[in-house]
């Protein structure tokens, strides 16, 4: 066993260790949320990750995005993230998508090499392109909902989308979901009320959205290991 997983051996135990290190996640979107639930799976042991995502880290991703930083600035975010990933684990096997997931876009990825989906997409018709493929495919994902303009990690939870109330985002999700026969879908969601601000452009924290990024991840590990 190799011994930077020696600790989480300690909690799981080395069955569901090696479950852990022979799962291939896929992540989209690799910004606040997302950034943080890869290099969290990873850290936990994950073998395989696939990584989709066609923006360019920018300055003002710094206050939130895990892998934002002045020497990353300027550089695709699935390069940035590849570099900082291996050097967790430079054994671990990385898939780059760098790409915009989109309808016209959807078959360049297969799905089906993953044995989890973690949508971290802030586009909806990306999000339900990407899930209504999962549910067909019949591979486990889960969602996260809106982390713009808010102050209350503490808030965010897992539960199913039928669930949700306050978050704009999960609205909008629970009503095209519904038109697609799609009944329920696990995701993150806050239930606290976003700050109102006179800017069109979301805000953002340090510390909410990569809170999402990581209960996704203990999300995921469980589901793996069969851990309630």
């Amino acid at each position: 066993m190799d011994e930077r997983f020696s600790r989480t051996v300690r909690v799981i135990g080395e069955e569901n260790m090696n479950k852990i290190q022979n799962s291939s996640i896929i992540v989209f979107g690799l910004g606040g949320v997302g950034g943080a639930a890869a290099e969290s799976l990873v850290r936990a042991g994950v073998g395989r990750i696939g990584i989709v995502d066609k923006d360019i880290v920018d300055i003002t991703n710094v206050n939130r995005q895990i892998i934002a930083t002045d020497d990353t600035v300027g550089m695709k975010k699935t390069d940035a993230l590849e570099k900082r990933l291996l050097s967790i684990n430079p054994g671990l096997k990385i898939d780059k998508y760098d790409l915009f997931y989109l309808p016209e876009t959807a078959d360049s990825v297969d799905l089906t090499e993953y044995d989890f989906i973690v949508d971290c997409i802030d586009n909806v018709t990306a999000k339900l392109e990407l899930i209504v493929r999962a549910e067909k495919v019949g591979i486990p994902i889960i969602s996260s909902m809106g982390t713009g303009n808010k102050l209350h990690p503490e808030m965010l939870k897992i539960t199913d989308i039928n669930k949700t109330s306050v978050c704009p985002l999960a609205r909008v999700m629970r009503r095209e979901l519904k038109k697609r026969n799609i009944n329920k879908l696990t995701v993150v969601y806050s239930e606290e009320e976003p700050v109102k601000t006179d800017s069109s452009v979301p805000g953002s924290m340090s510390f909410t959205p990569p809170v999402a990024g990581y209960l996704i991840t203990s999300f995921v590990i469980r589901s793996i290991c069969d851990i309630k």
